[in-house]
């Protein structure tokens, strides 16, 4: 079945399922394991609506791993800004974080498996524009230590922290079930990460209480 134009919410609907079911197929798969045939099937679209919009595997293997980092920064940015206190920007932000590691882990290990390959499909998108926005958000943390709330600390090296610690519990979710002895991560396990990563975040940046 051919593809017809599509506009509005046609297209963000199309769109939107075909990169959700390319993010499960390239988890399962990889880049090099993935077929064009397997996403539209897993999307319910024809295979003619994926090149239609993405044009070949490689880029749309590029908006998935665009969009995963859109969602991430997004939720730095609603976090990291001026207007909240430390303590409560940085356990938001280390929530959100874990929040993605439980829902979308897949996303997580696509992610992972691309740096471990050089990120040669990403590289421009974490040069740029992931750049751009840890540079933004570091001016909230000179803010936050010039205000006397937290310690000085380069605030590149404090998101590689937060971002190791809670992406762990996607990446690695294996290593943590078995030492766990559990089938699988449930809800308590999420909140004692969450709790335990907070306290090393606020704790390692010096963070001082809200009056």
């Amino acid at each position: 079945m051919d593809s017809l134009p599509e506009t509005g919410t046609a297209r963000r609907d199309s769109t939107a399922a075909i990169l959700a079911a390319a993010e499960r197929v390239f988890a399962r798969g990889g880049f090099d394991g993935a077929r064009m045939n397997e996403i539209a099937t897993e999307a319910g679209l024809p295979k003619a609506n994926l090149h239609y919009y993405f044009g070949t595997k490689e880029r749309l293997y590029r908006a998935v791993l665009e969009a995963i980092l859109t969602q991430w920064l997004d939720a730095a940015a609603e976090w990291i800004v001026p207007g909240r206190h430390p303590a409560e920007a940085l356990t938001g932000y280390v929530q959100a974080k874990l929040d993605h590691a439980r829902l979308r882990p897949e996303a997580s290990r696509i992610f992972a498996a691309e740096l471990l390959r050089g990120a040669p499909l990403v590289m421009p998108f974490l040069a740029g524009e992931q750049r751009r926005r840890v540079q933004d958000m570091s001016l909230v943390f000179a803010h936050w230590a010039t205000q006397g709330l937290m310690d000085h600390l380069p605030p590149a090296h404090v998101f590689f922290c937060i971002w190791a610690m809670t992406q762990t519990y996607a990446d690695f979710d294996v290593q943590i079930r078995a030492v766990l002895a559990q089938d699988a991560l449930d809800g308590q396990t999420f909140a004692d990460a969450a709790a335990t990563v907070t306290a090393l975040v606020l704790k390692g940046c010096g963070v001082r209480a809200a009056d």
